[in-house]
């Protein structure tokens, strides 16, 4: 079995993310079935939550309820279409949609892109400690496990909501302590505070290390935007370790982001393995 190929590829231009819920009642095995049988998009990734999963997953779990400052919303089935061609993006869509059939209605849609090259919209480099090669493989895909599980990834989800008018009246330091990095050459401060998202984050610090692949991109307009937070892990624990340093869990220290942005969305997923050009849902039940 092999990954679903657009979980290591690098960041699109643009991209959508769609989340799903199943309605009330209804059975999902027969829109599975159809996912099933169809061919695989070798540009979506498709993940599935534990609402939608028949008895227990090994590993995947829903978003966590016991962190006021990061709400869990879990649904059904996230996607993500990583068609730079907003034209290929809106079919893809309505073609996934059209799949699942009228048990399930979307609860988000979301387009993103990507700001000054790799940036943030807070202006930071995204993205930098990402694991490359081998080690990103090792840190993101499933292995070891059963042919069910092999090649498949966990990924979290939160949608960040900034309030970029803050940003603009910190100054250059107060910006760069929030986050532990200069924001111009994006050299990591030796002297950052014990707040600073670079400390918070350091994923070499947890025991054990806590590597995750991120794939996060902008969001939105001139009015309301943030950034669409994507991190695929072979373990979910890898990114719940990190979420709960940033709330304060360990040491009653609150992360340096909080000071301009907010998670509005929470969801854990299980992003099954391909196996001849289509997706391997048995560890699902289906």
């Amino acid at each position: 079995m092999a990954l679903q190929p657009a979980i290591l590829e690098p960041v699109p231009p643009s991209a959508r993310f769609l989340t799903f819920a199943l309605e009330p009642g209804e059975d999902p095995r027969p829109a599975l079935g159809r996912l099933a049988e169809a061919r695989a998009d070798e540009r979506m990734v498709l993940g599935f939550g534990a609402p939608i999963v028949r008895g227990a997953l090994d590993g995947l779990r829903p978003f966590p309820s016991d962190l006021a400052l990061f709400p869990s919303t879990q649904a059904a089935i996230w996607a993500f279409l990583a068609h730079s061609d907003r034209g290929a993006a809106f079919d893809a869509g309505r073609k996934l949609y059209a799949t699942l059939g009228r048990g399930f209605r979307v609860v988000e849609e979301i387009d993103s892109f990507t700001y000054r090259k790799n940036r943030d919209l807070s202006d930071f480099e995204d993205g930098t400690e990402n694991p490359k090669g081998e080690a990103a493989v090792a840190a993101a895909i499933i292995g070891g496990r059963g042919a069910e599980l092999d090649g498949g990834s966990f990924v979290a989800v939160q949608r960040w909501v900034h309030d970029l008018r803050a940003v603009e009246a910190m100054s250059d330091e107060a910006r760069e302590a929030a986050v532990g990095r200069r924001r111009v050459s994006n050299e990591e401060m030796a002297d950052a505070p014990v707040s600073a998202h670079v400390k918070r984050t350091a994923q070499e610090s947890f025991d054990p290390a806590a590597f995750i692949v991120r794939r996060s991109m902008p969001w939105g307009g001139v009015v309301t935007h943030g950034l669409y937070f994507v991190a695929y892990g072979e373990s979910l624990d890898r990114f719940e370790r990190q979420l709960r340093r940033m709330a304060g869990r360990d040491d009653g220290i609150l992360d340096g982001i909080l000071s301009f942005s907010r998670a509005a969305t929470g969801g854990y997923y299980f992003c099954p393995p391909v196996g001849s050009g289509r997706l391997d849902l048995r560890a699902l039940g289906a």
